[in-house]
C-alpha cells in the first residue's frame, strides 16, 4: 500500500543506529526526504550512504545534541530550507540507566528526565511552526513500555518515560491538528543489549542469551523485537494516511506488557 511518503519531508533524532537508523532507511526507501542528527556526525554519514533509497529521495544530515534548543532549532530550519518544508518528526534520541532507585544520583536522575522530555520539547517547539504549513503534520514519540509498567532496575528511566507519554497527550491537544503519537517500546534487539551480553561475560551465546532474556522478562512472542519492526509503526503513523490518529500509543514488545 502507497503511504503517501513520497516527497515528503522527516526529521529523525538519533538516527545513525538502531530504530532511528531503520526509521530513516524505511522513509527513504518510500521516497521521502530525511533531515537525519545524530551527534557523532561520522558515524552517522557512514550508516545513512549505506542506506538504499528511491531516486527522489534526499538526505540532510548534521551532528546535532537534542539538548541544545538553539543548535535544534537550526537543524530544523535548516533542513526545512534545504528540503523544502517538514512534514513530521520522529524524537527517538534515548537511553535507559540500569540502576536501582536507592543507587540513582539525583544527578541522573535529573539528567535522565531532561533528555527524555527536553529533547523532544527541543525538536517540537523548532519543527512546530514549519509543521503548520504541512497538509498533513505529525510527530512520533519513540517511548517505551516502561511508561506504563515500571521496572526496580530502571527506576529513573521508567519515571521519565511516564512523564513522556503524559506529555505527548497534552502535545496532541495544544498542538492539534498536527498529529503527535507514541510508539512504546519493549525490549529490541540493538547496540546497547550486544553490549550488555559483552558485559555479562557469560558462556551463553547471543542467541541463548537473549532467549533466556526474553524468557525472564515474559515476553509472550520469545524474542527481542527488531529495529526494523519498529521503523513500520513509526512509519504508519507518519503517514498522511493515519490521519484520525492521534494521542495514542501503540506498544511493540512482543507481548511483554502485562496492562490492559
Amino acid at each position: 500500500m502507497d503511504l503517501g511518503l513520497a516527497g515528503r519531508v522527516y526529521a529523525v533524532t538519533g538516527a545513525s543506529s538502531g530504530v532511528g537508523l531503520a526509521t530513516a532507511a524505511l522513509l527513504l526507501a518510500d521516497g521521502a526526504h530525511v533531515a537525519a542528527f545524530a551527534r557523532d556526525a561520522g558515524r552517522l554519514s557512514a550508516a545513512l550512504d549505506a542506506l538504499p533509497r528511491a531516486a527522489e529521495a534526499r538526505v540532510y544530515a548534521r551532528s546535532c545534541d537534542v539538548l541544545d534548543g538553539a543548535a535544534v532549532a537550526e537543524f530544523i530550519d535548516g533542513a526545512a530550507a534545504d528540503l523544502g518544508g517538514l512534514d513530521g518528526v520522529v524524537n527517538n534520541a534515548g537511553r535507559s540507566l540500569m540502576a536501582p532507585v536507592a543507587e540513582t544520583t539525583e544527578t541522573q536522575w535529573r539528567e535522565e528526565f531532561e533528555l527524555k522530555i527536553f529533547s523532544v520539547l527541543n525538536a517540537v517547539r523548532a519543527a512546530e511552526p514549519h509543521l503548520r504549513r504541512s497538509d498533513a503534520p505529525a510527530i512520533v514519540n519513540v517511548n517505551a513500555v516502561l511508561a506504563r509498567q515500571p521496572e526496580p532496575r530502571l527506576g529513573a528511566t521508567s519515571a521519565a518515560r511516564a512523564a513522556l507519554l503524559n506529555l505527548t497527550k497534552t502535545l496532541s491537544v495544544d498542538l492539534a491538528p498536527i498529529r503527535v503519537n507514541s510508539v512504546c517500546l519493549g525490549l529490541i534487539d540493538t547496540g546497547q543489549w550486544r553490549r550488555r551480553h559483552e558485559a555479562a561475560g557469560t558462556a551463553q551465546t547471543y542467541e541463548e542469551w537473549t532467549g533466556a532474556l526474553a524468557a525472564d522478562r515474559g515476553i509472550a512472542l520469545g524474542r527481542l523485537g527488531t529495529a526494523d519492526e519498529v521503523a513500520h509503526p513509526i512509519v504508519a503513523l507518519l503517514s498522511p494516511r493515519a490521519s484520525y490518529i492521534t494521542g495514542t500509543s501503540i506498544d511493540v514488545g512482543g507481548g511483554v506488557s502485562r496492562y490492559v
